[in-house]
């Protein structure tokens, strides 16, 4: 294909806002699949993606318009994946740049322009839904002019639903976005954006090629992790796998390897071939670190190893999940991940439990602290529980991050009120049109639990939220443990400022209370400090009527009996032991 006649984008949104809807109809209207295979969010492989209405994975597909060829991405728009929009911005020279007509410009699209306008793309401003009776078009079109400086009549107006407009659209993509810019001559070097393992043909890679030609059977090396492979197969999706002989400078398709890991072809990575390596790798690889962690437990401990082979086959296909093993002597054997937000967690959980068939015990999330010692070295904790003995520290960093909000302007004074109440900074505060956005920087881990909820419930569904990792921050933070009869218990274990351990030790023990079950004995549920207890809540006993069976006769008969049962009680409460059910590690989930 001439490369003037290549076109390159992705469409970027906030999450909700029609990007897969409008995807099914540019290809309806290119007629790419065939009407009788044609379905809802057909580029969502996954049953989860379909069900939750949002896009987990990214997904690229070649379609034929006229003379032209178009390649598109159809990227996520939760804040959690925000990674795999900005690979995809990589690969494109331009994004369409999806609002709804009834909610505005949300969050996520915020973040998302500031990363198509980094990485110099052409956008294309296009407002959905104007289909539905909530459709505000005009007030709509003027924060898209507010936010980007262009004029009224360059926004299209669209129903990725009915189809109205996108056949303007399509006219639009030829027209505006650029074609790519072709190097056939120097070294091949394509840009890795996705990659996943497929259990029976390897690792297969999605690239963007740059710079010269990539061929059936060539010998090639990953250009960061130094890995070296052979292009089984080459080819383009549309959206299935359709073989070529090869591809050129400008093109986005995908390569079969013969590699074994997707580790060894990271995302962000360049390929070159092995007899020609390229000098330079292309700009934009970094390593995808997560924000949350979370220890995943199997209720039976005979399950652990399908646990952990199921989890080290999800983690083939998703570069952002990291875990090692981990063991607690409450729970068992089992392993922490860690996780790019708590939708992320939500999803990893759901996959485990339906694709593998397995019950599981997740413990509360937490993200991961600094801690400097008194001999100067540093590590890096990622559980409560891993916390050295508290003489050995010399100061604990937490992670802190800067936050957007957008959200209608008469909700503003309550949720600063809500970010001072987790700690928070107010950073600055702006007005488009009836939208206010609020900058803000906060610790991560006051925003991990509830935060989302809390925002959405105060603004009555309106109100969005994105952020990025800021830095790490030293404060007067604690390990705040939890006691059962007793015993502590690891897994309940949670970092927290000093200032809120006892109020929250107080809210989890009066959850705990009302989901472990009472005991023939008194269980004491205890929150401590360094072994201090800073709260404390009481279960009390069955009471079994050990007197029903006497009549008449002295009181102290009556005494005795119920001596015996105390004493009874007693030895029960030293030996006896309390079956803390999975329901009780998800209180930390909600606080």
């Amino acid at each position: 294909m001439e490369e003037n006649r290549i076109r390159n984008f992705c469409i970027i949104a906030h999450i909700d806002h029609g990007k897969s809807t409008l995807a099914d109809r540019l290809l309806e209207l290119t007629g790419t699949v065939n009407p009788r295979e044609m379905k809802a969010q057909i580029l969502d492989k996954m049953d989860l993606e379909r069900e939750k209405g949002i896009t987990i994975k990214l997904a690229p597909v070649r379609m034929k318009y006229r003379d032209y060829e178009l390649n598109l991405i159809d990227t996520p728009g939760h804040v959690d994946f925000s990674y795999e929009v900005s690979r995809s911005l990589a690969a494109c020279e331009g994004a369409l740049l999806v609002v709804d007509a009834t909610q505005g410009i949300q969050a996520q699209t915020l973040a998302n322009v500031y990363l198509a306008m980094a990485a110099d793309l052409k956008l294309i401003p296009v407002m959905n839904k104007i289909d539905l009776p909530a459709a505000d078009i005009e007030k709509t079109a003027l924060e898209i002019v507010s936010l980007l400086g262009c004029r009224r009549d360059e926004i299209l107006s669209i129903s990725a639903k009915t189809g109205d407009g996108v056949d303007e659209l399509l006219e639009r993509i030829i027209l505006n976005i650029p074609p790519p810019k072709v190097n056939l001559e120097s070294p091949t070097r394509a840009l890795i954006f996705d990659s996943y393992f497929d259990d029976y043909r390897g690792v297969i890679l999605y690239v963007r090629v740059v710079d010269g030609k990539l061929n059936k059977q060539d010998a090639i090396q990953m250009m960061a992790s130094r890995a070296d492979g052979l292009a089984l197969e080459v080819g383009s999706l549309t959206p299935n796998m359709t073989p070529t002989n090869q591809l050129s400078s400008g093109e986005i398709g995908y390569i079969v390897t013969n590699l074994k890991t997707a580790n060894e072809a990271r995302v962000g990575d360049t390929v070159t071939l092995s007899n020609k390596i390229a000098s330079n790798p292309l700009p934009g690889y970094k390593e995808v670190l997560p924000f949350v962690y979370a220890g995943f437990f199997p209720e039976s401990n005979a399950d652990y190893q399908a646990l952990k082979d199921a989890v080290s086959k999800l983690a083939l296909n998703d570069s952002a999940l990291k875990y090692t093993s981990e063991n607690s002597p409450v729970l068992g054997f089992g392993v922490r991940i860690g996780f790019l937000g708590l939708l992320h967690l939500d999803i990893i959980r759901e996959r485990l439990e339906r694709e593998y068939g397995l019950d599981l015990v997740v413990t509360n999330p937490s993200t991961d602290y600094h801690v400097v010692l008194t001999s100067g070295n540093e590590l890096d904790i990622k559980s409560a529980s891993d916390l050295p003995d508290p003489t050995l520290i010399k100061e604990i960093r937490e992670p802190w991050i800067k936050g957007e909000l957008v959200l209608p302007k008469e909700y503003v004074g309550s949720v600063i009120s809500l970010i001072i109440s987790k700690r928070g900074k107010q950073s600055n505060l702006s007005y488009v049109d009836e939208q206010a956005l609020i900058s803000f920087e906060a610790p991560l881990a006051n925003l991990l639990t509830d935060f989302y909820d809390q925002l959405k419930s105060l603004t009555s569904g309106f109100g969005s939220f994105n952020y990025e990792l800021a830095d790490y921050r030293t404060d007067d933070l604690v390990r705040l443990d939890f006691l059962v009869a007793g015993e502590k218990i690891d897994a309940l274990s949670v970092m927290v400022h000093r200032s809120e351990a006892e109020s929250l030790g107080r809210s989890i023990l009066s959850k705990l209370k009302e989901i472990i079950p009472r005991q023939n004995f008194k269980v004491s549920l205890q929150a401590a400090i360094s072994g201090k207890i800073v709260a404390r809540e009481d279960i009390s006993a069955y009471r079994k009527d050990v007197t029903v069976g006497l009549y008449g006769g002295d009181v102290t008969r009556k005494r005795k009996v119920l001596e015996k049962q105390k004493k009874g009680k007693k030895r029960l409460k030293r030996f006896g032991k309390v079956d803390i059910p999975s329901e009780a590690f998800f209180v930390m989930m909600k606080r």
